[in-house]
């Protein structure tokens, strides 16, 4: 029953709702509202801040649930590692990435997944901040992340590939059949850039302000999939990863041409939370991955 109470706690964390968060841990709404009672008088301690609906937890129950978060997390490893000593890994693996790295993941996932099939895997684009959330929070068991910019904390790293960086424009455009573009010409150009409460617009405009250059965004959209429709449907083009580009802008109607003087190298890796025990599942991914050789999958164009 403990055990279970600390799911309860987790799924009503998560899902701020006694009916969703019954519903995920698949019992009744009472049962879960029960059995969270039970713990606060085993504890002696107010843990949910009680109304007719869901208001948070108090703040003893707050220190509660960081412990549930941990003890749930333990025991689904401990299940997830006895399965593997009878036989093959089972579980689900979360993974985190930012917008930037989503074509990162399909060939990590493909490849884990071919070698533990029976493992049910998620792919959640998020913020890096969301990231550090959900591996303190014990929600996420790696991430895909920048390395080096906005670094996060308390992780285990592993470098995956260099992301580099691309002037974006229709194929009938002026510029292109150019092989190479300098970061000054392209800011001549009407650009449609991300917001800038994207990671990987602030590094972008750290690249040019380093070079001593202005940021000209004339269209502003918060996803790579609005960069597209605009380059696609308007008179802007657009400077991305490389990666993202060949993960889901490389069609016959757009050309991505390298960025030069300079050339722009930004670290992405693998992270894992700093803790002892990995869960079985993020340790074979980490283990998987150090195989692998995504650089080369993601290698300057020629």
């Amino acid at each position: 029953m403990f055990v279970r109470q600390m799911h309860y706690l987790v799924a009503l964390a998560r899902e701020k709702h006694f009916g969703r968060a019954a519903l995920a841990c698949h019992v009744s709404q009472p049962t879960l509202s029960a059995g969270i009672r039970k713990l606060e008088q085993e504890l002696g301690l107010p843990i949910v801040v009680r109304g007719h609906r869901f208001l948070g937890f108090t703040a003893e129950g707050e220190r509660v649930l960081g412990w549930a978060r941990q003890i749930a997390a333990d025991y689904d490893s401990l299940r997830q590692e006895r399965a593997e000593t009878g036989g093959p890994l089972s579980g689900t693996l979360r993974l985190g990435v930012i917008p930037a790295t989503v074509p990162a993941g399909p060939p990590l996932l493909t490849a884990f997944c071919a070698r533990h099939p029976d493992v049910r895997v998620q792919m959640l684009s998020m913020s890096s901040a969301a990231i550090q959330r959900g591996l303190d929070e014990l929600e996420l068991d790696a991430g895909i992340t920048y390395l080096e910019n906005e670094p996060l904390n308390r992780v285990k790293r592993l470098d995956l590939y260099n992301e580099r960086y691309v002037f974006v424009t229709r194929a009938d455009g002026p510029l292109a059949n150019r092989r190479a573009i300098r970061w000054q010409e392209a800011t001549r150009e009407p650009l449609c850039l991300l917001t800038p409460d994207m990671q990987n617009r602030r590094i972008i405009d750290q690249v040019m302000q380093e070079a001593g250059l202005k940021t000209p965004a004339m269209a502003e959209t918060n996803s790579f999939m609005g960069v597209w429709a605009l380059v696609r449907g308007g008179p802007w083009s657009s400077i991305v990863p490389l990666a993202c580009f060949r993960g889901h802008g490389r069609t016959d109607d757009l050309v991505g041409i390298p960025l030069v003087e300079p050339v722009h190298h930004q670290p992405i890796g693998l992270v894992v939370a700093d803790r002892d025990p990995l869960s079985p599942v993020a340790n074979a991914l980490l283990r998987l991955a150090r195989t692998l050789d995504l650089e080369q999958a993601f290698a300057p164009l020629t």
